[in-house]
């Protein structure tokens, strides 16, 4: 089974210099590369005033950390594509790719706030979700041909490379069939370069939630990545990925391939620990995300919340704690693990522990605890389709 860390960099309240909070994802980081992690994931935000979700540059971020490890892979979820010119962006992550020399995972998402989406690029506004959309896939297709063909031209909605009637004349750089019209000499194809060190390109990753973009994903041969739902709630989601993918790629997938759970971690020696150092960390941060997205992803199947005057009512710590969260002593999260194996086929597990408000330090004694009491527990284990 494979450990990721999920680095969602927070400074509540923008109470640390931003170096220190740079200094801290090192920290993490190249503890996580030495122990042993598979990967850990930098993330995209924008515009965070109230210091939550203080990350906006992934890449930039995910470079700083590749030249400060050594063997764990480094990833985005995600790089928001939509707000990026997307053949810099390819350039950027195949560039990346060789200097970490093929560590590289790639997320890809659309954007989640619409005061993100309609300043970095008004066509990406999520208020307008088939544009979003639309622009998403294109933006991804672009990206993919920059990096798997010679020289690619592309027509859409959004993007057409290269731009017509554009001639290029120059003694080191004479006409070639595969990019200029030999009547015309306008260039009819591009060349980007670097291609990815690995080829024909990193791995593949979308955050994703709702069904459309379950079934995106699973068509587009991307990974998926999950969050907040509980365990049981999963289960029709990982179904619909499988069924989907399965028929797109004309194979039968395994239940539970290609997908990874995000899960929200502490551990500590007792379960009032947990909730005494990092409980309120979490719930302001799930107040800050179920303020735009509800509170519906957190139900159990079938489950029936009670109406209540605010949408928010029912969060807390009590609430919270059963449905999703690994907030407790090692032998508390294994078991939650273990369930996740079981029922979900679960083979790649990203954890978050960096909450707002919550010491560095007691984050490095969680994650330090969680490495030597849980990660050892799964390490001998058979895959689960295996046993099967």
């Amino acid at each position: 089974m494979d450990f990721g860390y999920f680095l969602n960099q927070n400074n509540l309240g923008l109470e640390k210099p931003f170096d220190r909070v740079i200094a801290e994802g090192r920290d993490i980081a190249q503890y996580c590369d030495r122990t042993g992690w598979h990967s850990i994931w930098n993330t995209e935000h924008h515009f965070g005033h109230e210091g939550l979700e203080v990350c906006p540059n992934p890449v930039m971020m995910s470079t700083d950390l590749a030249a400060r490890t050594e063997r764990i892979r480094i990833g985005q979820a995600a790089n928001i594509v939509t707000f990026r010119h997307p053949i810099q962006l390819a350039e950027d992550l195949a560039m990346l790719d060789h200097m970490s020399a093929g560590r590289l995972e790639v997320g890809v998402g659309r954007g989640v706030y619409p005061r993100e989406t309609v300043n970095m690029n008004p066509t990406a506004d999520v208020r307008n979700p088939e544009v979003n959309r639309a622009l998403f896939a294109e933006a991804l297709e672009v990206m993919k041909r920059c990096w798997t063909e010679e020289f690619f031209s592309f027509e859409g909605e959004f993007f057409q490379f290269p731009v017509p009637g554009v001639s290029f004349s120059h003694a080191m750089s004479p006409p070639r069939p595969e990019n200029t019209d030999p009547d015309t000499g306008h260039i009819t194809a591009l060349a980007v370069i670097p291609k990815p060190f690995q080829r024909p390109h990193p791995p593949l990753w979308q955050v994703v939630d709702t069904p459309p973009s379950i079934d995106f994903a699973a068509r587009n041969d991307l990974q998926a990545m999950f969050w907040i739902p509980p365990t049981d709630a999963l289960i029709p989601r990982f179904e619909a990925y499988r069924d989907a993918a399965s028929e797109a790629r004309g194979l039968e997938l395994g239940f539970g391939e290609g997908i990874a759970v995000l899960r929200d971690l502490f551990v500590t020696e007792t379960m009032a620990e947990a909730e005494r150092l990092a409980g309120d960390g979490i719930v302001r941060y799930m107040e800050w995300v179920c303020e735009f997205r509800g509170i519906g992803n957190h139900r159990y199947p079938g489950e029936e919340l009670p109406k209540t005057g605010g949408k928010l009512d029912l969060l807390s710590y009590e609430w919270l704690h059963p449905r999703n969260m690994l907030f407790g002593t090692a032998d508390y999260v294994i078991e939650k693990i273990q369930e996740m194996r079981e029922k979900l086929n679960l083979r790649t597990l990203l954890l978050w522990s960096n909450f707002p408000g919550v010491p560095h330090e007691a984050v490095m004694d969680s994650i330090t605890l969680f490495t030597e009491q849980v990660i050892p527990h799964f390490t001998d284990q058979s895959d689960p389709a295996e046993v099967a």
